[in-house]
């Protein structure tokens, strides 16, 4: 067996501070209180990790970059088949990548509807004063009922499935642990770019990510126009 590194400490930290943040935002929405001041907190947190995973699916280790893994029919059909090579398993599957892209997909409406929510007593999202009343109370009844469910739906899923794999011997956790994964020896496939480089220009990312969510945050406190 031959040792790749597959993911990237990047994407490990980014992986299980979005699980850490995501849990914590259920937690303090169901307790509510003093405790939705650290939803608001949580909230930005995974704004900014949304918007680094999306740059760093561009220019991160190969396994992290979107062209890598990214669903097409034709590795659907190809995992689906049984018939996909090392290179579109090593990392994500089509069917994982699937489920990776449905998450951040449903966190980004989620993020983006709790930015115009108002639960009318004493806490409001940044941006209410941007949109008519009426598209806040859409938004606040997305992010309080299908939203929410759908997050907590598509989490569910994805336990099960690491659970799934893990008893038919195929271990997802270590390698997000680690970064490393054993394949067999004649597979050739590349490893992942991890050194002080690719880390510091992680750290980059992160700031131009943070800044971003700052300047959006900000826009509901500019005075309006006209």
């Amino acid at each position: 067996m031959t040792t790749v590194r597959i993911w990237d400490l990047p994407t490990r930290l980014f992986h299980w501070a979005l699980a850490a943040c995501v849990i914590g935002l259920v937690v303090t929405a169901k307790v509510g209180g003093d405790a939705m001041n650290w939803h608001f907190r949580l909230a930005y947190a995974v704004f900014t990790l949304l918007v680094f995973r999306v740059l760093w699916g561009l220019v991160g280790g190969h396994w992290s970059r979107f062209a890598t893994f990214f669903p097409t029919p034709g590795r659907i059909a190809r995992y689906l088949g049984g018939r996909a090579p090392a290179s579109e398993t090593a990392g994500h599957s089509a069917v994982g990548a699937l489920s990776v892209l449905a998450m951040m997909a449903a966190l980004v409406l989620q993020v983006a509807s709790g930015l115009f929510t108002d639960d009318e007593i004493a806490f409001a999202g940044p941006l209410t004063s941007l949109v008519s009343g009426d598209w806040v109370s859409r938004a606040t009844t997305w992010h309080k009922g299908w939203g929410q469910y759908l997050v907590i739906g598509l989490v569910v899923l994805h336990v099960v499935a690491v659970f799934a794999y893990l008893a038919r011997r195929k271990n997802l956790i270590g390698p997000m642990l680690t970064g490393d994964k054993r394949v067999a020896d004649g597979v050739a496939l590349p490893s992942s770019r991890d050194g002080a480089g690719n880390r510091v220009l992680a750290l980059v990312l992160l700031a131009v990510s943070a800044g971003v969510v700052y300047a959006v945050v900000q826009l509901g406190a500019a005075p309006a126009l006209g």
